[in-house]
Protein backbone atom coordinates (compact mmCIF):
# COMPACT_ATOMS: atom_id res chain seq x y z
CA UNK A 1 0.00 0.00 0.00
CA UNK A 2 1.54 3.41 -1.08
CA UNK A 3 2.16 5.88 1.67
CA UNK A 4 -0.92 8.97 0.93
CA UNK A 5 2.12 11.73 0.51
CA UNK A 6 3.43 11.87 -3.13
CA UNK A 7 5.32 14.38 -4.72
CA UNK A 8 4.03 14.79 -8.57
CA UNK A 9 7.28 15.88 -10.97
CA UNK A 10 6.11 17.10 -13.83
CA UNK A 11 8.84 16.18 -16.59
CA UNK A 12 7.21 17.93 -19.64
CA UNK A 13 7.24 21.18 -17.28
CA UNK A 14 10.78 20.59 -16.90
CA UNK A 15 11.29 20.37 -21.08
CA UNK A 16 8.87 22.99 -21.24
CA UNK A 17 10.88 25.50 -18.96
CA UNK A 18 14.04 24.64 -20.98
CA UNK A 19 13.20 25.29 -24.17
CA UNK A 20 11.38 29.07 -22.44
CA UNK A 21 15.23 29.49 -21.19
CA UNK A 22 16.69 28.48 -24.73
CA UNK A 23 14.25 30.91 -26.34
CA UNK A 24 15.38 33.50 -23.94
CA UNK A 25 19.18 33.14 -24.42
CA UNK A 26 18.44 33.77 -28.30
CA UNK A 27 21.19 31.36 -29.19
CA UNK A 28 23.89 33.48 -27.12
CA UNK A 29 24.27 30.97 -24.93
CA UNK A 30 24.06 27.49 -24.45
CA UNK A 31 23.32 25.57 -20.97
CA UNK A 32 24.55 23.87 -18.63
CA UNK A 33 21.58 22.35 -16.41
CA UNK A 34 21.84 22.39 -12.81
CA UNK A 35 20.63 18.91 -11.36
CA UNK A 36 22.63 18.65 -8.18
CA UNK A 37 20.90 17.68 -4.78
CA UNK A 38 18.35 15.33 -6.37
CA UNK A 39 17.81 17.51 -9.23
CA UNK A 40 16.32 20.50 -6.09
CA UNK A 41 14.42 17.42 -5.00
CA UNK A 42 12.55 16.54 -8.11
CA UNK A 43 14.77 13.12 -8.59
CA UNK A 44 18.05 13.43 -10.19
CA UNK A 45 18.02 10.72 -12.59
CA UNK A 46 14.94 10.90 -13.92
CA UNK A 47 15.44 14.54 -14.10
CA UNK A 48 18.46 14.93 -15.79
CA UNK A 49 17.73 12.09 -18.33
CA UNK A 50 14.58 14.67 -19.54
CA UNK A 51 16.88 17.31 -19.30
CA UNK A 52 19.56 15.51 -21.89
CA UNK A 53 16.65 14.73 -24.17
CA UNK A 54 15.50 18.25 -24.20
CA UNK A 55 19.00 19.81 -25.04
CA UNK A 56 21.31 20.23 -22.44
CA UNK A 57 24.70 20.46 -23.64
CA UNK A 58 26.06 19.75 -20.13
CA UNK A 59 24.59 18.23 -16.87
CA UNK A 60 25.78 19.92 -13.29
CA UNK A 61 26.14 18.20 -9.90
CA UNK A 62 27.72 18.41 -6.53
CA UNK A 63 29.99 15.77 -6.31
CA UNK A 64 31.19 12.33 -7.79
CA UNK A 65 28.85 10.42 -6.36
CA UNK A 66 26.15 12.13 -7.84
CA UNK A 67 27.61 12.33 -11.37
CA UNK A 68 28.44 8.52 -11.36
CA UNK A 69 24.70 7.96 -10.70
CA UNK A 70 23.64 10.06 -13.54
CA UNK A 71 25.93 8.08 -15.25
CA UNK A 72 24.34 4.79 -13.67
CA UNK A 73 21.05 5.87 -14.44
CA UNK A 74 21.44 6.33 -17.86
CA UNK A 75 22.96 9.90 -18.80
CA UNK A 76 25.40 9.98 -21.79
CA UNK A 77 25.78 13.70 -21.90
CA UNK A 78 28.40 15.61 -20.31
CA UNK A 79 28.26 15.89 -16.86
CA UNK A 80 30.62 18.61 -14.95
CA UNK A 81 31.14 18.03 -11.55
CA UNK A 82 30.82 21.51 -9.09
CA UNK A 83 32.48 20.19 -5.56
CA UNK A 84 36.08 20.26 -4.30
CA UNK A 85 38.77 17.39 -5.64
CA UNK A 86 41.28 17.20 -3.24
CA UNK A 87 39.67 15.12 -0.67
CA UNK A 88 37.96 12.36 -2.96
CA UNK A 89 38.00 9.60 -4.83
CA UNK A 90 38.81 10.16 -8.19
CA UNK A 91 38.55 6.95 -9.75
CA UNK A 92 35.02 7.63 -10.36
CA UNK A 93 36.14 10.77 -12.98
CA UNK A 94 37.81 8.12 -15.19
CA UNK A 95 35.60 4.92 -15.11
CA UNK A 96 31.93 7.43 -15.34
CA UNK A 97 34.23 10.12 -17.51
CA UNK A 98 33.38 12.61 -15.50
CA UNK A 99 34.61 16.48 -16.08
CA UNK A 100 35.73 17.92 -12.71
CA UNK A 101 35.81 21.44 -11.57
CA UNK A 102 39.81 22.86 -10.27
CA UNK A 103 39.17 24.78 -7.61
CA UNK A 104 41.69 24.78 -5.39
CA UNK A 105 45.84 24.04 -5.94
CA UNK A 106 45.29 21.39 -4.09
CA UNK A 107 42.26 19.74 -5.88
CA UNK A 108 44.84 21.01 -9.34
CA UNK A 109 47.58 18.51 -7.73
CA UNK A 110 45.69 15.52 -6.55
CA UNK A 111 43.81 15.55 -10.42
CA UNK A 112 47.04 15.87 -12.43
CA UNK A 113 48.27 12.83 -9.81
CA UNK A 114 45.18 10.87 -10.16
CA UNK A 115 45.04 11.38 -14.32
CA UNK A 116 48.74 10.59 -14.33
CA UNK A 117 48.36 7.41 -12.62
CA UNK A 118 45.26 6.42 -15.29
CA UNK A 119 47.85 7.69 -18.42
CA UNK A 120 45.02 10.14 -19.48
CA UNK A 121 44.49 13.63 -20.36
CA UNK A 122 41.84 14.98 -17.67
CA UNK A 123 39.70 17.66 -19.28
CA UNK A 124 38.80 20.00 -16.61
CA UNK A 125 36.85 23.26 -15.76
CA UNK A 126 38.56 25.99 -14.11
CA UNK A 127 37.00 27.89 -11.41
CA UNK A 128 37.57 31.51 -10.50
CA UNK A 129 36.34 33.34 -6.97
CA UNK A 130 35.65 36.74 -7.85
CA UNK A 131 34.38 37.32 -4.42
CA UNK A 132 32.40 34.90 -2.95
CA UNK A 133 35.18 33.79 -0.83
CA UNK A 134 34.21 29.97 -1.01
CA UNK A 135 35.79 27.49 -3.93
CA UNK A 136 37.88 28.58 -6.15
CA UNK A 137 41.02 30.36 -7.40
CA UNK A 138 41.68 33.89 -5.84
CA UNK A 139 40.95 36.77 -8.71
CA UNK A 140 44.20 38.41 -7.50
CA UNK A 141 46.15 35.96 -6.79
CA UNK A 142 46.18 34.31 -10.53
CA UNK A 143 49.97 35.00 -10.85
CA UNK A 144 50.85 33.12 -7.61
CA UNK A 145 48.64 29.63 -8.18
CA UNK A 146 47.36 28.99 -11.62
CA UNK A 147 51.24 28.27 -13.63
CA UNK A 148 51.25 25.03 -11.57
CA UNK A 149 48.13 24.23 -13.28
CA UNK A 150 49.46 25.47 -16.52
CA UNK A 151 52.10 23.05 -16.53
CA UNK A 152 50.24 20.35 -15.20
CA UNK A 153 50.67 17.60 -17.85
CA UNK A 154 47.97 15.37 -17.81
CA UNK A 155 44.89 18.63 -17.06
CA UNK A 156 43.45 20.10 -20.13
CA UNK A 157 41.07 23.08 -18.80
CA UNK A 158 38.21 23.62 -20.87
CA UNK A 159 36.29 26.18 -19.70
CA UNK A 160 36.52 28.90 -16.64
CA UNK A 161 34.26 30.14 -14.26
CA UNK A 162 32.87 32.17 -12.13
CA UNK A 163 29.66 32.28 -9.63
CA UNK A 164 28.20 35.49 -7.90
CA UNK A 165 27.20 35.76 -4.22
CA UNK A 166 24.42 37.99 -4.45
CA UNK A 167 22.66 37.58 -8.43
CA UNK A 168 19.37 37.59 -6.69
CA UNK A 169 19.80 40.88 -4.13
CA UNK A 170 18.66 43.76 -6.52
CA UNK A 171 21.22 46.76 -6.85
CA UNK A 172 24.03 44.92 -4.27
CA UNK A 173 27.50 46.62 -5.45
CA UNK A 174 29.18 42.91 -5.17
CA UNK A 175 27.55 42.06 -8.63
CA UNK A 176 28.85 44.17 -10.62
CA UNK A 177 31.73 44.13 -9.11
CA UNK A 178 32.52 40.34 -9.64
CA UNK A 179 32.14 40.69 -13.21
CA UNK A 180 34.71 43.15 -13.40
CA UNK A 181 37.14 40.93 -11.71
CA UNK A 182 35.80 38.21 -13.80
CA UNK A 183 36.61 39.72 -16.85
CA UNK A 184 39.82 41.03 -15.60
CA UNK A 185 40.60 37.64 -15.02
CA UNK A 186 40.30 36.83 -18.11
CA UNK A 187 42.22 39.01 -20.04
CA UNK A 188 45.06 37.58 -17.43
CA UNK A 189 44.23 33.98 -18.14
CA UNK A 190 46.93 33.56 -20.96
CA UNK A 191 49.78 35.27 -19.25
CA UNK A 192 50.49 32.78 -16.97
CA UNK A 193 49.58 29.45 -19.45
CA UNK A 194 45.93 28.92 -19.49
CA UNK A 195 44.37 29.30 -23.24
CA UNK A 196 40.62 28.21 -22.35
CA UNK A 197 38.48 30.43 -24.48
CA UNK A 198 34.99 28.88 -23.05
CA UNK A 199 33.62 30.57 -19.85
CA UNK A 200 30.35 30.76 -18.03
CA UNK A 201 29.29 32.63 -14.75
CA UNK A 202 25.35 32.86 -14.85
CA UNK A 203 22.70 31.11 -11.97
CA UNK A 204 19.32 31.47 -12.43
CA UNK A 205 19.29 35.01 -10.75
CA UNK A 206 22.20 35.98 -13.22
CA UNK A 207 20.59 34.94 -15.92
CA UNK A 208 17.36 37.43 -15.62
CA UNK A 209 19.59 40.43 -14.01
CA UNK A 210 21.82 40.73 -16.86
CA UNK A 211 22.68 39.38 -20.16
CA UNK A 212 26.24 40.37 -20.63
CA UNK A 213 27.42 37.58 -17.92
CA UNK A 214 25.74 34.79 -19.83
CA UNK A 215 28.98 34.22 -21.86
CA UNK A 216 29.03 31.05 -23.47
CA UNK A 217 27.06 28.92 -21.52
CA UNK A 218 24.61 29.80 -18.33
CA UNK A 219 23.69 27.46 -15.53
CA UNK A 220 20.51 27.56 -14.56
CA UNK A 221 19.09 25.48 -11.72
CA UNK A 222 15.57 26.87 -9.96
CA UNK A 223 14.67 28.08 -13.06
CA UNK A 224 14.36 24.78 -14.69
CA UNK A 225 11.83 23.61 -11.83
CA UNK A 226 9.84 26.59 -13.18
CA UNK A 227 10.26 29.08 -10.01
CA UNK A 228 11.57 32.42 -10.54
CA UNK A 229 14.20 33.09 -7.32
CA UNK A 230 12.93 35.58 -5.03
CA UNK A 231 13.09 38.83 -5.17
CA UNK A 232 13.36 38.40 -8.75
CA UNK A 233 10.44 38.64 -11.29
CA UNK A 234 10.38 37.60 -15.00
CA UNK A 235 8.17 37.46 -17.69
CA UNK A 236 9.05 34.02 -18.68
CA UNK A 237 6.51 31.03 -19.54
CA UNK A 238 7.42 29.15 -16.52
CA UNK A 239 5.50 25.48 -15.17
CA UNK A 240 6.59 24.47 -11.58
CA UNK A 241 7.54 20.86 -11.78
CA UNK A 242 6.49 19.77 -8.24
CA UNK A 243 3.72 19.55 -6.49
CA UNK A 244 3.40 17.81 -3.26
CA UNK A 245 -0.03 15.50 -2.39
CA UNK A 246 -1.68 14.41 0.62
CA UNK A 247 -4.60 12.87 1.98
CA UNK A 248 -6.74 13.47 5.13
CA UNK A 249 -6.90 10.52 7.36
CA UNK A 250 -8.75 11.50 10.16
CA UNK A 251 -10.99 14.34 11.42
CA UNK A 252 -11.50 15.03 14.95
CA UNK A 253 -13.50 18.04 16.97
CA UNK A 254 -11.07 20.69 19.56
CA UNK A 255 -12.95 22.44 22.34
CA UNK A 256 -12.22 25.54 23.01
CA UNK A 257 -9.05 25.95 25.44
CA UNK A 258 -7.63 23.17 24.24
CA UNK A 259 -4.60 22.77 21.30
CA UNK A 260 -3.13 19.64 19.49
CA UNK A 261 0.49 18.30 19.18
CA UNK A 262 3.85 19.08 20.78
CA UNK A 263 4.08 21.73 23.06
CA UNK A 264 0.26 22.45 22.65
CA UNK A 265 0.49 25.61 20.67
CA UNK A 266 -1.66 27.45 19.68
CA UNK A 267 -4.46 26.98 22.17
CA UNK A 268 -8.11 27.65 20.47
CA UNK A 269 -10.64 30.22 21.75
CA UNK A 270 -13.34 28.58 20.18
CA UNK A 271 -14.45 25.15 19.62
CA UNK A 272 -12.46 23.85 16.35
CA UNK A 273 -12.09 20.91 13.83
CA UNK A 274 -8.63 19.60 12.80
CA UNK A 275 -7.86 17.17 10.16
CA UNK A 276 -4.86 15.41 10.38
CA UNK A 277 -1.99 14.86 7.47
CA UNK A 278 0.18 12.55 7.31
CA UNK A 279 3.13 14.20 6.30
CA UNK A 280 5.72 15.85 8.51
CA UNK A 281 9.51 16.77 9.04
CA UNK A 282 10.67 13.63 8.06
CA UNK A 283 9.22 14.46 4.64
CA UNK A 284 10.52 17.75 4.40
CA UNK A 285 7.87 19.83 5.63
CA UNK A 286 9.64 22.68 7.50
CA UNK A 287 8.51 23.61 11.53
CA UNK A 288 7.64 27.12 11.10
CA UNK A 289 4.73 26.48 9.12
CA UNK A 290 2.76 25.68 12.04
CA UNK A 291 0.50 28.57 12.86
CA UNK A 292 1.94 30.23 9.51
CA UNK A 293 1.21 28.42 6.77
CA UNK A 294 -1.71 26.71 5.16
CA UNK A 295 -2.81 23.70 2.88
CA UNK A 296 -5.45 23.39 0.49
CA UNK A 297 -8.45 20.77 0.77
CA UNK A 298 -11.64 21.23 -1.36
CA UNK A 299 -10.31 24.27 -2.46
CA UNK A 300 -9.93 26.27 0.54
CA UNK A 301 -7.24 26.96 2.34
CA UNK A 302 -6.57 25.35 5.81
CA UNK A 303 -3.81 26.99 8.46
CA UNK A 304 -1.05 24.53 9.59
CA UNK A 305 -2.09 24.41 13.70
CA UNK A 306 -0.63 23.10 16.24
CA UNK A 307 2.93 21.82 15.69
CA UNK A 308 4.53 19.95 12.55
CA UNK A 309 5.53 16.35 13.87
CA UNK A 310 7.93 13.59 12.26
CA UNK A 311 4.99 12.11 10.32
CA UNK A 312 2.12 14.41 10.38
CA UNK A 313 0.91 17.64 10.44
CA UNK A 314 -2.74 19.44 11.63
CA UNK A 315 -4.98 21.40 9.27
CA UNK A 316 -7.91 24.03 10.72
CA UNK A 317 -10.88 22.59 9.00
CA UNK A 318 -13.47 24.50 11.18
CA UNK A 319 -16.40 25.46 9.38
CA UNK A 320 -16.39 22.47 6.37
CA UNK A 321 -17.47 19.53 5.76
CA UNK A 322 -13.77 17.91 4.88
CA UNK A 323 -13.58 13.87 5.43
CA UNK A 324 -11.07 11.19 5.42
CA UNK A 325 -10.14 10.10 2.16
CA UNK A 326 -9.91 13.93 1.05
CA UNK A 327 -7.31 15.14 -0.90
CA UNK A 328 -4.76 17.83 0.77
CA UNK A 329 -2.35 19.98 -1.65
CA UNK A 330 0.54 21.18 0.39
CA UNK A 331 2.52 22.37 -2.57
CA UNK A 332 0.60 22.84 -5.75
CA UNK A 333 -3.01 23.57 -7.54
CA UNK A 334 -6.13 23.09 -6.32
CA UNK A 335 -10.14 24.47 -7.73
CA UNK A 336 -8.54 27.40 -8.80
CA UNK A 337 -6.45 28.27 -6.12
CA UNK A 338 -2.48 27.94 -5.69
CA UNK A 339 0.58 27.60 -3.17
CA UNK A 340 3.80 27.62 -4.15
CA UNK A 341 7.21 26.91 -2.96
CA UNK A 342 7.89 30.58 -3.34
CA UNK A 343 4.79 31.79 -1.13
CA UNK A 344 5.93 28.87 1.32
CA UNK A 345 9.29 30.42 1.56
CA UNK A 346 8.10 34.15 2.17
CA UNK A 347 6.05 32.94 4.67
CA UNK A 348 8.47 31.16 6.57
CA UNK A 349 11.44 33.32 6.27
CA UNK A 350 13.67 30.97 4.20
CA UNK A 351 14.34 30.24 0.39
CA UNK A 352 12.67 27.99 -2.01
CA UNK A 353 15.90 26.26 -2.97
CA UNK A 354 15.50 25.02 0.78
CA UNK A 355 12.24 23.75 0.80
CA UNK A 356 12.43 21.45 -2.25
CA UNK A 357 15.95 19.79 -1.24
CA UNK A 358 14.40 18.74 1.70
CA UNK A 359 11.13 17.33 0.66
CA UNK A 360 12.17 13.60 2.02
CA UNK A 361 13.10 10.31 0.47
CA UNK A 362 10.50 8.81 1.56
CA UNK A 363 8.05 10.65 -0.36
CA UNK A 364 7.53 8.41 -3.58
CA UNK A 365 7.97 10.81 -7.22
CA UNK A 366 5.25 10.52 -9.23
CA UNK A 367 6.42 10.97 -13.32
CA UNK A 368 4.52 12.25 -15.58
Amino acid sequence: MNRPTVARVDLQAIRSNFHALSTFLRGRSRIIAVVKANAYGHGAAQVALALEEAGAAMLACADIEEGVALREAGVKAPILVFGAMSVSDLNGLFTHKLTPTISTPGAARALQAAAARHGVGLRCHLKIDTGMNRLGFRHDNLDRTLPEVAAAPNLRVDAVYTHFATADVPDHPAFPAQGERFAAALAKLPEVGITATVRHAANSAAMLRDERVWFDFVRPGLLLYGIVPPPLASTLRLRPALSLHSRIVAVKGIRAGEASGYGLKGVFDNPARIAIVPAGYADGLDLRIAGRGVMLVRGRRARVVGSVCMDMSMIDVTGTDVAPGDEVIIVGEQEGDSIGVREIAATIGTIPYELLCRVGSRIERVYS
